[in-house]
């Protein structure tokens, strides 16, 4: 794991969630029980704080940041797709982040909400809405259907973070075996 102290800070990494050598987790840094977090992602508590609940994956390339002061909070069971950018926001319990999306300064997901990849949220999506576009807007609710699929993701990624990867995953050095 690639975790610094920042200024007297430490993270506090979650029993049971896998963060990879080529991730950064600096500073004031707290995450949940079970969490994934991608190669390449970069979670930054040096001007702020940042939460993370127990169980949310965090995928390649991810970037979470807060304001000097502020407080960038993840729930639990949150989706964060590959890329995404996160800066001094909230993401309630189970909301999932497509692709590629940013949510900006003070903007809030609600619970079991969906933002679309690329989406672009300068505000808030209420609970158990599905957000797109750029700047994002409500087009519809959040499906049974769509709940039950992303949760057959999130114990995926739980998964991956409890067992595959720290059984599994092995670095090699060189070319070919």
């Amino acid at each position: 794991m690639a975790l610094y102290e920042f200024e007297g800070k430490r993270p506090v990494i979650g029993a049971g969630s896998f963060v990879p050598e080529t991730a950064d987790v600096i500073g004031d840094v707290v995450l949940g029980r079970d969490c994934f977090i991608g190669v390449g992602a970069r979670i930054r508590g040096d001007y702020g704080r940042i939460r993370i609940g127990d169980r949310t994956s965090v995928q390649e390339n991810a970037v979470i940041h807060a304001r000097e002061g502020g407080l960038t909070t993840i729930g639990a069971n949150v989706q964060l797709g590959h890329g995404c950018i996160l800066h001094n926001c909230t993401v309630k319990d189970n909301a999932v982040v497509g692709v590629g999306a940013i949510l900006s300064d003070y903007s809030v997901i609600g619970e079991w909400a969906i933002i679309g990849e690329g989406a672009v949220v300068r505000g808030e999506v209420p609970d158990g809405k599905i957000a797109v576009g750029v700047p994002a807007k409500v087009i519809g609710d959040v499906t049974e259907k769509q709940r039950e699929e992303w949760g057959y993701y999130k114990e995926k990624y739980a998964e991956l973070a409890r067992e595959r990867y720290p059984k599994g995953l092995r670095r090699i050095d060189g070319g070919a075996p």
